[in-house]
């Protein structure tokens, strides 16, 4: 079993950053591929960017590219999504996900273990 809490989502004006954490616990094996997902209002959840931690490569959805950066830290235990440049269009419910694998980093069937997820609003 995998635990995952997220953290650090607020409210921010357009151009601002926000880091977003999500702390990971239980078998290290079911969170090689970690990864964030977004839900807006009456959207589906739409995969932002993740990560696999046994080798670091990193997948982005195209409008995140050059502003949002995943990483993870060297205890493999937190995950981070530092988000510049933020756009309203941005704003959602933001949530940490991970499984042992993954075939289409993108979709969100694929992970078996979530987060309560962070809210994150971007006003104009």
């Amino acid at each position: 079993q995998v635990q995952l809490v997220e953290s650090g989502g607020g409210s921010v004006q357009a151009g601002g950053s926000l880091r977003l954490s999500c702390a990971a616990s239980g078998a290290a094996d079911g969170r090689r591929y970690m990864g964030w997902f977004r839900q807006a209002p009456g959207e589906g959840r739409e995969g932002v960017a993740a990560i696999y931690t046994v080798n670091g490569r990193t997948y982005y959805v195209d409008s995140v590219k050059g502003r949002f950066t995943i990483s993870q830290d060297n205890t493999k235990n937190t995950l981070f999504l530092q988000m510049d440049s933020l756009k309203p269009e941005d704003t959602a419910k933001y949530y940490c996900a991970a499984d042992s694998y993954v075939s289409i980093w993108y979709d969100p069937r694929k992970y078996r273990y979530w987060g309560r997820g962070t809210q994150v609003t971007v006003s104009s």
